[in-house]
């Protein structure tokens, strides 16, 4: 049976710094063995330096799963791969890209997971609504979706829910023996948008953050009927979304001002990622 993660926490917490040393020690071969799958939100794409392991992924070695291995002490498996949905933890994403799922194992102590977005098409959701000219010129992409009193993209998130059920489960057989945290897609859009800084109408800028967090809302409750752990990423977007300065955000805007992938984490954003998602371990497995 493998040492409790709190014991491999509190190990690898007080030996991460000796990592360098030429020779290991009996604690250090027993790092937390963490395993991040997921999307580009996980990967960060164009996020410097690039992970050459599987350039097809355009994954970060700067992405939030190595922001929290580094924080934790941690020896990291990352296979997020961006475009993912969760067709491709079980399948191959690309030719030479194992399923993500085969990441996993007995041996795996801590599981990270981000997924959705693609699987609900939010990535192209944003393209779908870019207004470059104010109103009344050019069309609102919240009244198309909703139109007729259904929304469209509402619908589809909640049809969903059960295929994240199918995730949880299959991760939980993979890797009987981990502790699981999905992270959250967090703030996108502060309430009304920031148009022409961004070139979405408010309405339409609600609603797509408003479909994110109803994603977020999926990933929760999911998550806790899984007895896995969400982290919520939201919060730290305030005053740090897409319509901050350039200097502050950690999403990028429609045209990205750094290096990153436009409407995706940033470095800054990544790292705060990884750090709430490096707390919430510690707190987690932390005596009460």
């Amino acid at each position: 049976m493998r040492t409790p993660l709190r014991a491999l926490l509190v190990t690898s917490l007080l030996c991460g710094t000796a990592a360098a040393a030429p020779t290991a020690t009996a604690a250090e071969k027993d790092r937390l063995q963490y395993v991040a799958l997921g999307d580009s939100f996980a990967a960060a794409p164009l996020v410097r330096p690039a992970d050459p392991a599987d350039p097809k992924c355009v994954r970060s070695l700067a992405d939030y799963p190595h922001i929290a291995a580094g924080a934790l002490g941690a020896d990291l498996t990352d296979v997020s791969c961006s475009g993912a949905t969760a067709d491709d933890f079980t399948a191959s994403q690309h030719p030479g890209t194992a399923p993500q799922y085969d990441a996993l194992s007995a041996g795996t102590d801590l599981v990270s997971i981000t997924i959705g977005a693609n699987d609900n098409a939010l990535s192209s959701l944003p393209s779908d609504c870019l207004n470059l000219l104010p109103k009344p010129l050019g069309k609102s992409c919240a009244a198309t979706y909703t139109q007729g009193g259904t929304d469209r993209y509402g619908t589809a998130i909640d049809a969903w829910a059960p295929k994240f059920d199918v995730v949880l489960d299959t991760v939980r057989q993979r890797a009987p023996n981990a502790e699981v945290f999905v992270v959250g897609y967090g703030k996108y859009f502060r309430t009304g948008g920031c148009f022409p800084v961004q070139p979405y109408w408010g309405q339409d800028a609600d609603y797509i953050q408003a479909k994110i967090n109803q994603l977020g809302r999926v990933l929760r409750t999911t998550a806790a009927r899984h007895g896995a752990t969400f982290v919520d990423t939201d919060d730290l977007g305030t005053d740090h979304d897409s319509c901050a300065p350039a200097a502050d955000r950690y999403i990028e805007g429609a045209v990205s001002t750094s290096d990153a992938f436009p409407l995706h984490p940033n470095a800054r954003g990544s790292r705060a990622n990884g750090r709430a998602l490096a707390d919430a371990v510690r707190a987690d497995v932390s005596p009460r």
